[in-house]
């Protein structure tokens, strides 16, 4: 018994495991490092917002907009079918959220149902003799609304994320609301950067000028345009620019594939360069090149960026953005557009700074509330329990140093409810011990021998600790699967720091006193354990 028992040895590997990977968190080297890139100490803990500052907004959905969107795309689909079957038709325009077309040959009405019914079962297809109108039926907008809520939570998620920021909390709050919490945004420019990214749609529209009108179009109003089906839209640059437009797209951001900044080989100046899958590629190869002459306009977010005249069929799917971007601009936008357009578009409703001095009063609060309970704890731990309270305090620092190395391996948030996780594992992880040294000091009343007073007192207390341990875990995995934000980095301190007291509290201090067991006089247990017996001790 002597002898470094297995349960030393696990207890020690833990402890120096502990405390190789919590130091690049304790010393916050490294932390200029952005997501993404090497750090040069290893992985380390990330302060969430409440600690470090940042941003905290408050978005709603104007998922009308989808049903919009929606019914544009369905247009497009319908155009591009027609036109795939050779079907002559006229008159292809949408009025509130209903589209309608004639077909010109009545030959072909056969072949336009049979289109119809297999490309657009879910909407409601009416016929009165060549004219035909499509309308979304009310679950159809239902499911619409609420996927382009979900869509904008996974979307905004993929921008920041891309943008390269550390563990941005983006979640849905009620029915229409999204909360984003981005830490670490310490300049107004780089705030102002991240809300424009957010509440870009990047909306993405292939669109063809209407030539026969377009001379009118500084004369036309939004609603005249609206009868021949058109819509004018300004240009990016100058808003007294405008352009005439067929609603209806050619293709939209559906269809693309990738988005990269790139650099025009004349001017140098920042573009964007997008690719479009195979379907997209082939509708603007077929496009362009019947239209060799005519204008397409790239519309984004409904201002046109360009509209060159076609001189040449483009195959390939490689298409350009041009317009006066900034190098950082340019850069956003292709995030926006490889993260997928916004269905609808999003409003703030309410945001708020967190300054880091903010954060830096709510650490050092933290840190105080930690010494101030640890101390109290060790403080108790050795008077009541002398050196056996030592070997308990001995275990909690152990398990405070796996809690950090564990949070930095995964490189988890820490948050204000997180640092209160700790304070509060602080108290679970000695209670553990609290129950063993109460067992170990019973059997000692009753005159059994130190072997079998600590090897029966660690097994008499295992249950009690176990089931405790065990229905703590469970509440925390709930929490951590249905909770948000500061929620999750609750429970996430407190399910590591259960974990991490069953391998320091329990393995490690048994160990221990194995390891201790010839040097402990049985004469002197107010010493060891903080108790004073009559009886004889084996």
């Amino acid at each position: 018994m002597n002898a470094l028992n297995y349960r030393v040895v696990i207890f020690a590997f833990a402890f120096l495991f502990g405390i190789v990977f919590s130091v690049p968190s304790l010393t916050q080297c490294d932390e200029n490092t952005t997501k993404g890139e090497a750090s040069s100490c290893g992985k380390k803990i990330t302060l969430g917002l409440d600690l470090q500052g940042g941003l905290h907004m408050l978005l709603s959905v104007k998922s009308e907009v989808a049903v919009e969107s929606k019914v544009k795309s369905m247009g497009t689909s319908i155009k591009y079918n027609l036109e795939k079957e050779e079907i002559i038709f006229d008159d292809l325009k949408i009025d509130n959220n209903i589209i309608t077309f004639e077909v010109l040959d009545k030959d072909d009405l056969p072949k336009v149902v049979k289109i119809l019914a297999e490309e657009f079962k879910e909407v409601a297809v009416s016929q009165n003799g060549a004219i035909f109108s499509l309308e979304l039926t009310d679950d159809l907008i239902a499911l619409t609304k609420q996927n382009a809520i979900d869509q904008a939570v996974d979307t905004i998620r993929n921008r920041l994320n891309m943008f390269g920021l550390a563990e941005p909390t983006v979640a849905k709050q009620g029915k229409d609301k999204i909360l984003v919490e981005v830490p670490g945004i310490k300049t107004e420019e780089d705030e102002n950067r991240i809300r424009k990214l957010i509440a870009k749609s990047a909306h993405l529209q292939m669109m063809a000028v209407d030539e026969a009108r377009a001379a009118r179009v500084d004369m036309m109003s939004d609603g005249e345009a609206k009868q021949y089906g058109d819509v004018i839209l300004q240009d990016v640059e100058d808003n007294r620019t405008k352009y005439l437009l067929y609603s209806i797209p050619i293709l939209d951001g559906s269809m693309l594939v990738d988005a990269k900044v790139g650099y025009g080989k004349d001017n140098n100046q920042p573009q964007i360069n997008f690719k479009l899958n195979g379907q997209g590629a082939k509708i603007f190869g077929d496009f362009t090149g019947k239209s060799v002459g005519k204008r397409m306009a790239v519309v984004l977010d409904n201002q046109v960026y360009t509209a060159p005249n076609i001189v040449q069929r483009i195959g390939g799917g490689q298409v350009q953005i041009t317009g006066a971007f900034t190098p950082q601009e340019a850069h956003d936008v292709a995030i926006a557009l490889r993260s997928g357009a916004l269905l609808a578009p999003v409003q703030v409703e309410s945001q708020r700074s967190i300054g880091p001095s903010l954060g830096e009063d709510n650490i050092n609060a933290s840190i105080l509330a930690l010494i101030v309970g640890f101390l109290s704890v060790v403080v108790f731990m050795v008077l009541y329990y002398g050196m056996a309270g030592v070997i308990s305090n001995f275990a909690l620092v152990a398990n405070l140093f796996l809690i950090l190395a564990v949070m930095s391996l995964f490189e988890a948030t820490l948050t204000l409810p997180g640092m209160a996780g700790i304070v509060l594992t602080v108290g679970m992880a000695v209670d553990a011990n609290v129950i063993i040294n109460e067992r170990i000091r019973e059997l000692l009343h009753e005159g059994n021998s130190l072997t079998k007073s600590i090897e029966q007192g660690y097994n008499n207390a295992f249950t009690a600790i176990w089931d405790a341990n065990i229905t703590t875990l469970i509440a925390a995995v709930v929490l951590f699967a249905y909770g948000t934000g500061p929620i999750k980095g609750f429970s996430l301190t407190i399910s590591i720091g259960i974990l991490a007291s069953m391998v320091t509290a329990i393995l490690g201090t048994h160990g221990i006193y194995q390891w201790l067991l010839p040097k402990i006089d049985k004469k002197k247990l107010g010493f060891w354990f903080g108790i004073k017996t009559d009886k004889e001790i084996k």
